[in-house]
């Protein structure tokens, strides 16, 4: 069932960089939201931070751009997800933000095997 009240601003604009990909929806969670291209999971947004999904071979692409990885509290430790920040200026366009939603495609496909 897809939710009927308005997205978050932070949110819309992500599903709007987003949707030259595929079919993208949002839904709450980890205080904040997820986002799913295509039925698969890629995305982490929260405290207006996106994150996009990394493995092994996508990572070190991140890491080269200078983004951050999704770090929690968890029970007093810090725990590190497979998520990653993108690029700022990715955040300004489809057209920028498709290479890096393209690798969290890739990362969240290899994934689910």
């Amino acid at each position: 069932m897809r939710s009927t009240a308005p997205l978050d601003p932070f949110v819309a604009h992500c599903v709007e960089l987003m949707a030259p990909l595929g079919s993208v929806r949002s839904k709450r969670m980890f205080g904040g939201h997820g986002l799913y291209l295509d039925e698969h999971f890629i995305a982490i947004l929260t405290h207006e931070r996106l994150y996009l999904k990394t493995d092994a071979d996508t990572q070190p692409q991140f890491e080269a751009a200078g983004c951050e990885p999704f770090v929690y509290d968890g029970g007093g430790k810090r725990v590190q997800m497979g998520f990653w920040t993108v690029p700022p200026e990715a955040l300004e366009s489809p057209a920028l933000m498709t290479p890096w939603a393209r690798l969290a495609l890739q990362a969240a496909v290899e994934k689910a095997g």
